[in-house]
This record gives structure tokens, C-alpha cells and sequence, in this order.
């Protein structure tokens, strides 16, 4: 009886064993590497989005951006500035840092850019800042100077005075955005809307125009830019020049926005803030 065909099945049976082995390694290699990828990404930390809203708002003026960026799984704190003055705001939003575990992606819009300017030299924690329709002022610059620097702005008559007591027993003036103020302001968004941000707004002390700036972390901290192309609080030329001078590595431009464009168009300025998130991240 001839040998050849059982030797021929257990070729065979070797083959198949050989084969299935291979296999099962590749499916086991590929597993691996697919948990080591998952695994890598978990071990990523993403860095908390912290939120400061300038004058004639509060922190609720980020809302529906904070929508947006907790959708993509951020950790968000929205910021109550004191809207003081650079002496005042800037030491309160800096505590606010420090109390913050890891890595901090800062935003600021309008008159908070001038704050953070100043709250974030030092930060090691801070890995990026973001500029929305702010002001990002130098050593030794106010932003009464900024404001003028291009033609345009608007705010200036359709804000209100109104005295009050400080502390010391010394009067200030605290300006308010009058019900006037939606095209200055606001003009892109909803009469109705606008009427409630206007009825709810905190109010700045005229000093804050007067501060000198006396710190300017974007000189070490790299920059985000977003201007609002129809801003007639900041003008849109002066937002363009900030961020130049300030070296941003993306500046994004919203044409039709005015100045509350984190309202207006949240999903824009959202994804801004992501994508300096992922840079430093």
C-alpha cells in the first residue's frame, strides 16, 4: 500500500495549522495594537477650557459655546470677571488657575482678553491662549489707546454712567450698555435675545480703559485669534492687528459676526478652541 496519500493529509494538516496559527497571530497583533492605540488615547489628558467673558455680559454669554465644546467631551469653566480693572480682574482670574488641575486652554472675548493678557504670565499650566473678538494688549498699553487705534467702534454713545460707592468710600462710574446698544453690540442676533443679555449684564468700571497692561503672556504662550468681521465694539482692523503683533498661529475670521460672536456663532468659535486644545494637547 502506497504511503503517498496519507503523507500527502498530514502536509496538508500542517498547512492548515501553519495557516491558522498566522492567523490567529495576525488577529492577536492587530487586537494588541488596536489597544495600545486606544489605550494611548486615553492616556491623553485634555486640557480644561477656561472661559472669560469681557464687559456688558457675564459668564453666561458662553453658553451655547460651552455646548459645543462639552459635546466633544471638554471640562469647562466659565469665569465671573470682576470687570474691575487689570489690578482687580487680572489676580482674581489668576487664582482661578491656579485651581486648576492640568493643562488650561484660556479664552477670552472683548475686554477679558486684556485680563488674561495679564493673568496668565507665569501660568505654567496655561498652554494656550484664545482671542475672540478681544483685545490683546501689550506691556505698558491700555485699552482706551486700543480702542482708538482704528476707526470704528460704537459703543462709546450708547454707554450709560452710572455712579456707585466703592469700597474705600471713594465714588467710581460703571458704564452700562443702554437698551440703544443692540447695533453697537449685538446686531447679529435676536431683538429678544439681545433684550435679556442687556437686562442682565454686568456692568465695567470706566477705569478699566485707564490700567496699563503690566504683563503680556502671549509672548510666551502661543495665540488663537477670532475676528468678528461686522464688530463695531472692537474694530475688526484692530482685532487683526492684536493677533499679528501677537504671532497667532491661526486666526479665524467670521465676516458677518458682530461683536458677541461666541454667541452668535458658537459652533465657529467652539471648534477655534478645539483646535488649540489639540495643538497643545
Amino acid at each position: 500500500m502506497s504511503t503517498e496519500v496519507p503523507r500527502r493529509k498530514v502536509l496538508a494538516a500542517g498547512a492548515a495549522l501553519a495557516g491558522s496559527a498566522a492567523l490567529t497571530a495576525g488577529s492577536e497583533g492587530t487586537a494588541a495594537a488596536a489597544t495600545a492605540t486606544h489605550d494611548k488615547e486615553k492616556s491623553k489628558v485634555k486640557p480644561t477650557i477656561v472661559l472669560v467673558h469681557g464687559g456688558y455680559a457675564d459668564s453666561s454669554c458662553w453658553n451655547a459655546t460651552i455646548k459645543e465644546l462639552q459635546h466633544k467631551g471638554y471640562t469647562t469653566i466659565a469665569g465671573s470677571n470682576p470687570l474691575r480693572g487689570i489690578p482687580t480682574d487680572a489676580p482674581y482670574i489668576a487664582s482661578l488657575l491656579d485651581s486648576v488641575t492640568g493643562p488650561v486652554v484660556l479664552v477670552a472675548h472683548s475686554m477679558g482678553g486684556t485680563v488674561i493678557t495679564n493673568a496668565a504670565a507665569g501660568k505654567t499650566n496655561v498652554k494656550a491662549l484664545v482671542y475672540v473678538a478681544a483685545f490683546v494688549p501689550d506691556i505698558g498699553e491700555t485699552q482706551g489707546e486700543l480702542i482708538t487705534k482704528y476707526p470704528g467702534s460704537e459703543v462709546g454713545p450708547v454707554s450709560v454712567p452710572v455712579p456707585y460707592t466703592k469700597a474705600d468710600g471713594t465714588t467710581g462710574t460703571d458704564l452700562y450698555l443702554s437698551k440703544d446698544g443692540q447695533a453697537a453690540f449685538a446686531a447679529d442676533i435676536p431683538t429678544a435675545d439681545f433684550n435679556i443679555l442687556q437686562a442682565t449684564q454686568r456692568p465695567f468700571d470706566a477705569d478699566s480703559f485707564t490700567y496699563p497692561t503690566t504683563a503680556a503672556a502671549w509672548k510666551t504662550i502661543p495665540v488663537w485669534g477670532l475676528v468678528a468681521g461686522q464688530d463695531k465694539a472692537i474694530p475688526p482692523a484692530c482685532e487683526r492687528w492684536m493677533y499679528h503683533r501677537a504671532n497667532a498661529r491661526k486666526i479665524v475670521e467670521v465676516p458677518g459676526s458682530s461683536h458677541v460672536v461666541m454667541i452668535s456663532h458658537p459652533r465657529i468659535v467652539a471648534e477655534l478652541i478645539i483646535d488649540a486644545a489639540k495643538s497643545v494637547g
